[in-house]
């Protein structure tokens, strides 16, 4: 069964006029394969908040959710459903955020720093298809990953791996203080490899349609290593 028909029997549990909020809910406390449906849902919802769309999703917005998920022919109309039940829905987007921190957050799974990561970065992907990342958007999305408990510096980091033209610090991008020591800037290298590996990103809920967002999160890490590391030879 694709994660497309899963998402269409999520939204089917939905009571008439009940909001697009309630399937975070009911996802809650569904089995651990559903973390992927959920993720999928944050992302499209969020992105819904993001656009702050109206009317109908356009065909630059389906195009938007290419750039994260492969969506199969014929797919795009339960895309469009969760983005416009998102749309229609009074719930600021604050409230669909803290929402997902509940449905991704309990005893098997008390930290989920690296998902949250994944969703933010969803969002930039999103924010992004008109290649340009708008100060309204910032704003959003800065407030979005403090709710999910990224601090400033995480949230620099997925930034500059994105924008264009960003100033990029290889010490933000992997996570370390500019007094590490070259051992500690490899460990978190690793770690870095180790927790964006397309494997780990699935494990943790990131569905196989959306692990091209572990491609471009790849190339910056090592350039970062590389660089400090050479910077560290010199």
């Amino acid at each position: 069964m694709s994660i497309w028909t899963r998402i269409s029997a999520a939204l089917s549990s939905l009571a008439k006029g009940e909001p697009l909020s309630v399937v975070f809910d009911h996802l809650r406390s569904a089995p651990d394969p559903e973390r992927s449906v959920g993720f999928t849902i944050a992302v499209i919802a969020l992105g819904a908040k993001l656009a702050k769309a109206d009317g109908q999703v356009s065909k630059d917005e389906v195009s938007a959710f290419r750039r994260v998920f492969t969506l199969p022919r014929g797919e795009e109309r339960n895309a469009a459903r969760v983005f416009n039940l998102a749309r229609q829905d009074v719930a600021g987007f604050d409230a669909y955020a803290r929402k997902i921190v509940a449905m991704f957050t309990d005893k098997d799974h008390p930290d989920n720093r690296a998902l949250f990561i994944d969703l933010i970065e969803g969002l930039f992907h999103i924010a992004l298809a008109d290649d340009i990342l708008h100060e309204d958007e910032d704003t959003f999305l800065a407030h979005t990953a403090e709710i999910f408990g990224l601090d400033e510096r995480c949230y620099r980091a997925i930034r500059a791996r994105l924008v264009d033209g960003t100033e990029r610090d290889p010490y933000d991008l992997l996570g370390v203080g500019h007094d590490a020591s070259l051992e500690e800037i490899r460990a978190a290298w690793k770690q870095a490899v180790r927790e964006n590996h397309p494997d780990a990103m699935i494990a943790r809920g990131v569905p196989p349609e959306a692990v091209v967002l572990a491609e471009r999160r790849l190339i910056a890490i090592n350039a970062a290593w590389e660089d400090l590391r050479e910077r560290a030879a010199a």
